[in-house]
């Protein structure tokens, strides 16, 4: 499987958007998008004018990158959410969010989504009580995720939901900290994802 080596906050800027990929960090002043808010590169802040087709590739490239998915795996959620009854972006977004991975991320037991990939690929969680290591599983409402009982103690997990207070859990999720826990209320909403997403620039992109 590719995998991307270089700095993760290079990601950040190039996109021009905190994407969250270095957990506490991203919420301090050390923040590189914070200190350099232009793209990496000798000509990052060059001025460069931009096409249409341009417009549509980098939001893309920046969903891709903030969920953490290679190029083959995007595109075939793309196909899924067009199969599906509805806006085609909306249906992306939701396909998106109900992944594992990043479901463990939004209630706190991960501080990044590469971290909560990590985790899940160990084997450090139950949905519904069974073991599950597939980053992609989707989860639908009624779904209970759990620490398994030997990993409760690891401290990384700990102090990601010691500081989820400062991110806050999405109001389709509801998350038991004390008995390390987590359900899916429901399917999130549009108005649920509030990262600055134009998912309609995307279905643009695909549909050429």
């Amino acid at each position: 499987m590719a995998r991307y080596r270089d700095s993760v906050c290079r990601i950040c800027r190039r996109e021009g958007l905190k994407l969250f990929l270095k957990a506490d960090r991203c919420y301090t002043d050390k923040c590189s998008i914070d200190r350099r808010a232009y793209p990496p590169g000798q000509h990052g802040q060059g001025r460069k004018k931009v096409t249409e087709y341009g417009t549509q590739l980098r939001e893309k490239q920046k969903v891709r990158r903030m969920y953490g998915l290679l190029e083959k795996q995007f595109r075939g959620y793309f196909k899924a959410a067009e199969r599906k009854k509805g806006v085609t972006g909306e249906n992306l977004l939701v396909l998106l969010e109900t992944r594992l991975d990043n479901i463990v991320y939004r209630l706190g037991f991960a501080s990044s989504r590469n971290e909560a990939r990590q985790m899940v690929n160990h084997g450090h969680f139950l949905v519904n009580g069974k073991k599950v290591d597939v980053t992609s599983y989707l989860l639908k409402p009624g779904n209970v995720i759990e620490v398994r009982e030997k990993s409760r103690k690891q401290e990384k997990i700990n102090s990601s939901l010691d500081a989820v207070v400062r991110r806050g859990v999405p109001e389709w999720l509801e998350l038991e900290r004390d008995n390390f826990k987590g359900t899916v209320k429901a399917l999130p909403t549009r108005d649920d994802i509030t990262m600055p997403i134009q998912e309609n620039l995307i279905v643009e992109l695909y549909s050429k």
